[in-house]
């Protein structure tokens, strides 16, 4: 395809899509990073729903986010978003998970070269199809997400550029510092300790250990840390809207087993607690957003998967660096929504072998 110079002093205008839930925008920021390091560069806008939209924002690979107001939306909703398509004057389109609906928009706003995966009958509207079979789940999803972008730009005549690594959300110098100051000033933590935070919740959307099982996992990695002499953790709670009160029944669970735990105040927005969360040394969860925002960020997690095809920990792994992962999940034949014969035992050592290095006995002067 030959570019306009026309259009942003010859910059290719890309418009990446990518509008359903956190964990799966999270992990399209790698293919965003990977469109932001061609040469030239290229304006890219992103198309999600408010509710992503604050982080959005404070990615460093997006110039420009355009909302969707969803499927559900009204004619005239979807009449302003045609019109702003064509404004944009975009030179392509991707789109890393493809719907009838954004494939139709895309069509009707003339943009030129329209990408997506080869599937559903959805990929009527593009003029470029990559197969990746992607219910075979031979690959994590955010490396899908990254092939889809280097095709985008073999199509638009760029050089695909080696591959960037984590992490995909850099902060700013300074910032982890500042958010570790700000809980220390709340929950008045030691430093002298790790920060583990656990985000026992799931939004709905991710099959997750149950609060039970939550709290025979902490109890497990303190007494491992323990037999070792090393100085307990500092257990941090997180919890979206609506899973306030789970996080504060397991914060009094642990409590009755004399382990102390904190939950994080409620912070401005998403993006100001993703910000939070660069304070922890490791990071536990469920395959939800809040894991996949640790990820981007390259921090320490620990992830639990279920036993299900299209939800393995391969397919859905986290974008920090592989020294900075673990993930467990029960094993094979469990059912797709048991959790119960995941090996906690295991899990509480794996976690505490990783946290050792960052302990060491608290003394009294």
């Amino acid at each position: 395809m030959t570019l306009s110079p026309a259009r942003d002093g010859g910059r290719p205008r890309l418009l990446v899509v990518r509008n359903d839930k956190l964990g799966d925008f999270m992990l399209a920021w790698p293919a965003l990073a990977c469109l932001k390091a061609a040469d030239p560069a290229p304006h890219v806008s992103v198309l999600v729903p408010a509710y992503t939209a604050p982080l959005a924002r404070q990615c460093p690979w997006i110039d420009e986010v355009l909302l969707d107001p969803g499927a559900e939306a009204g004619r005239e909703a979807q009449r302003e978003l045609l019109s702003t398509l064509r404004e944009g004057r975009f030179d392509a389109l991707l789109t890393l998970f493809s719907t009838p609906r954004i494939g139709w928009l895309g069509w009707r706003a003339g943009i030129p070269l329209r990408l997506a995966p080869a599937t559903k009958w959805a990929q009527l509207f593009y003029n470029r199809r990559v197969t990746q079979r992607r219910s075979r789940s031979e690959k994590p999803e955010y490396v899908y997400n990254m092939e889809l972008a280097e095709a985008l730009l073999d199509a638009l005549g760029l050089a695909v550029p080696p591959r960037p690594g984590p992490p995909y959300w850099p902060l700013p110098a300074g910032t982890r510092d500042a958010e570790r100051a700000r809980i220390v000033d709340e929950l008045g933590l030691s430093a002298a300790a790790p920060w583990v935070f656990l985000h026992p919740g799931s939004g709905g959307s991710a099959v997750n250990l149950t609060l039970d099982q939550y709290a025979t996992l902490v109890r497990g990695v303190e007494a491992r840390l323990d037999a070792a002499g090393a100085v307990p953790p500092r257990w941090v709670l997180t919890a979206g809207p609506g899973e306030e009160a789970a996080a504060d029944r397991l914060r009094d669970g642990l409590a009755d087993a004399s382990i102390t735990a904190h939950r994080l105040p409620a912070r401005r927005g998403i993006d100001d607690f993703a910000l939070s969360l660069s304070a922890a040394d490791l990071f536990i969860a469920g395959s939800t957003g809040p894991l996949h925002i640790a990820g981007a960020l390259d921090l320490p997690t620990a992830g639990f998967y279920p036993s299900r095809r299209s939800a393995t920990p391969l397919r859905w792994q986290t974008c920090n660096a592989q020294a900075h992962r673990l993930a467990f999940c029960p094993p094979q034949g469990a059912g797709e929504r048991d959790m119960s014969s995941i090996d906690l035992d295991a899990a509480a050592h794996r976690i505490a072998e990783r946290l050792l290095p960052l302990t060491t006995r608290e003394t009294t002067p």
